[in-house]
């Protein structure tokens, strides 16, 4: 799961190194705000089938920002658990101020 870091802390310097530029961060945040949006709307209306569009809206526009403003591959490709992860706690330290929006 986790090939050369250890634990989920020893990932997530590499991750946010990963996400150096604002435009990318910004377009990580869009994404994950949407994707819950889209979830409370599934949950709301019942439309189950809306449940495909969760991993395409977050992935998407962070896969925009990685691939024409950091220029590089998304860690979701090599770490998929920690990537994850790393969203939800970077999304966290935006809202918290801890990173730069």
């Amino acid at each position: 799961m986790s090939g050369r870091f250890a634990n989920f802390r020893e990932f997530y310097p590499f991750y946010l190194g990963e996400h150096s530029r604002r435009a990318t961060r910004r377009l990580h945040f869009i994404g994950v705000c949407l994707a819950v949006l889209t979830l409370i709307g599934v949950v709301a209306t019942q439309r189950w089938w809306g449940l495909i569009l969760i991993p395409v809206i977050g992935y998407g526009f962070a896969w925009i920002g990685h691939f024409f403003f950091e220029k590089n591959y998304p860690a979701t490709f090599k770490y998929p658990c920690y990537s994850l992860m790393g969203d939800w706690v970077m999304f966290r330290d935006i809202l918290m101020g801890r990173i730069r929006f």
